[in-house]
């Protein structure tokens, strides 16, 4: 078991059973878009973001990266990390159906998918070394924004680096420069022959 100080913030109670089985930390439920409305649950977490720093783990569905994107928003002090699961398209165990979009989400993940999740927003590992950081401009150098299908290449990206395909912009910048070396970026790019 992995001992973190961090908050990990989750949509559910099932997410939660899951992450319990893998680290020792606070987690919190985000109770899907109930948080909302919960206005001392955000409170709780922008405190936690101030004293210990938060780690926001959601599905990587559309509603994932809604509940994500507002936990951003609210918390203006303190640490966030984020943790992206990739997309694998699947059925939890539990569940008759898949979800709507047809991922898989946190409590359908493996283990080790998640443990390697957990490593590559370095929450295991030292400090990437950075000599040189991916910039918005360097995305539409490769054509990857603002330029005819840009979307279809950053898509291919995402898809070699294991990511969501709905990270936009700014969290591909965030999680390439906090995640990745520059060498693991440019390596994705070649093997997208860009």
């Amino acid at each position: 078991m992995i001992h973190l100080k961090q908050a990990i913030i989750v949509e559910g109670k099932y997410d939660k059973i899951k992450l319990s089985s893998i680290v020792d930390a606070m987690i919190i439920t985000t109770e899907g878009f109930s948080i909302y409305k919960d206005k001392e649950k955000m409170a709780l977490i922008e405190t936690l973001a101030e004293k210990s720093g938060i780690i926001i783990l959601t599905d990587s569905d559309s509603a994932g990266f809604r509940i994500r994107n507002h936990i951003k928003n609210c918390v203006k002090k303190g640490e966030i990390i984020n943790i992206y699961i990739p997309d694998i398209f699947g059925k939890e165990k539990r569940k008759s159906l898949p979800s709507k979009e047809g991922k898989l989400g946190v409590e359908g993940i493996s283990k080790e998918i998640l443990l390697e999740a957990f490593e590559k927003a370095g929450i295991f590992s030292e400090v990437i070394q950075r000599t040189e950081i991916v910039t918005k401009a360097m995305l539409y150098d490769y054509g990857l924004i603002g330029r005819d299908n840009s979307s279809e290449k950053r898509r291919q990206l995402l898809k070699a680096l294991n990511l969501p395909e709905r990270l936009s912009t700014e969290g591909l910048i965030d999680i390439l420069n906090s995640a990745y070396t520059f060498e693991e970026f440019q390596n994705a790019i070649n093997k997208i022959n860009l």
